[in-house]
């Protein structure tokens, strides 16, 4: 299928560009594991002129071979996903892969023999994805939560592999999944906001922008509209990930059962959970939920550990099975992620229809601002 080009732009709405790489519309789907933003919405999204991202965790998860050679299984999950995003679209696909899963040397050198466009990588520090990746022209982009670890990040890579990232996604604590957060910090309203982020990464980015290095920088996380995405433009950012609005897309995979949740989610539907890898995260309450949040322990019997921070031993339940059951719809044994945003979520439409209403209204509140 070719790029499709009936979404109007603007001047008002520019290109992202990393390095060589152009995003037409500058949206990137974010990633979402477990198999919810896999080759069918990637490819969609890529053909209507955004950036499509196959989220790479558990991939593997529920095949046959899973249990026996976990890294071969999700390797070649991972391998099937993106020949097939690749044959949906001529446009711009990468691929999310978590620091925190214990197969990610494995999964990035995987995502540039099957030549992805970028990898985006967070859930931890990146440090060492130069490394998996030498010799490719993929583009490198890691999700950080602060500009602390923006930092770091650049100042580990320069040192170690004379390299930078091609772009920085600044993700706030509005987002779905688990989050780069305190528990506490997600539970209050205080500090740590989107805005602030995005600043104080544009900041720390700024001495390299004076050497004629270009490392734009992306606002994620509770971004939900055409108005949002022109506020973080306006700040300086060149472009934002929106995750939680392509679940209710015709062209994601998940389960009308999942998508109904979306639909149905109220504001006290959505609550902040203890995930077993250790880190919190933001879901939709279902009656699983209620019994996590109760205290309830649920067996687990696992051949392998796909997170490097989860032991089966002591976790209270297997985080990749509840992921797994959401996206068949089995909703009573299911973790629902989703964003802050939500609520606001009232239907399902096309990816086409979507990125149509986000870039109108982006271009008319960025035109409104110049008048």
């Amino acid at each position: 299928m070719t790029n499709e080009h009936s979404i109007e732009q603007s001047e008002a709405l520019k290109p992202l560009i990393i390095g060589d790489l152009e995003i037409r519309i500058p949206i990137i789907q974010g990633g979402m594991g477990v198999r919810v933003s896999t080759a069918s919405l990637a490819g969609a999204v890529a053909n209507y002129g955004g950036a499509g991202t196959i989220a790479s965790v558990g991939l593997g998860y529920g095949t046959p071979e899973n249990e026996t050679n976990f890294i071969k299984a999700s390797r070649e999950g991972l391998q099937k996903e993106i020949r097939q995003a690749k044959k949906l679209s001529r446009g711009v696909v990468g691929v999310n892969i978590l620091v925190a899963v214990s197969n990610y040397e494995d999964l990035a050198r995987t995502a540039v023999r099957e030549k992805v466009d970028f990898i985006a990588s967070g859930a931890g520090l990146p440090l060492r994805l130069p490394e998996f990746t030498e010799g490719s022209s993929i583009k490198l982009i890691p999700i950080v939560s602060s500009a602390r670890a923006a930092d770091i990040i650049i100042r580990s890579w320069k040192k170690r592999y004379n390299r930078l990232p091609d772009a920085i996604i600044a993700e706030g604590p509005l987002a779905g999944g688990h989050l780069g957060f305190k528990f506490e910090e997600l539970e209050s309203d205080k500090g740590n906001m989107l805005e602030d982020i995005v600043i104080d990464v544009l900041k720390v980015i700024k001495e390299y922008e004076e050497l004629d290095v270009n490392i734009p920088v992306i606002a994620a996380g509770g971004i939900f509209d055409g108005k949002d995405a022109a506020k973080f433009l306006r700040l300086g950012a060149k472009g934002v990930q929106m995750a939680t609005r392509f679940v209710a897309t015709f062209e994601c995979s998940v389960a009308d059962e999942f998508k109904e949740a979306y639909l149905a989610a109220g504001e006290d539907d959505v609550v902040i959970i203890k995930s077993p890898v250790g880190m919190p995260g933001r879901v939709i309450r279902t009656k699983f939920i209620d019994r996590v949040m109760a205290g309830a322990r649920m067996p687990i019997k696992c051949n392998y550990q796909c997170l490097k921070t989860c032991y089966s031993k002591i976790a209270p339940y297997c985080i990749a099975e509840a992921l797994s059951k959401a996206i068949s719809g089995d909703l009573d044994n299911a973790v629902v992620f989703a964003g802050s945003n939500v609520v606001k979520v009232k239907k399902i439409i096309s990816v086409k229809d979507l990125m149509n209403d986000i870039v109108s209204g982006a271009i008319a509140e960025i035109e409104k601002g110049q008048g």
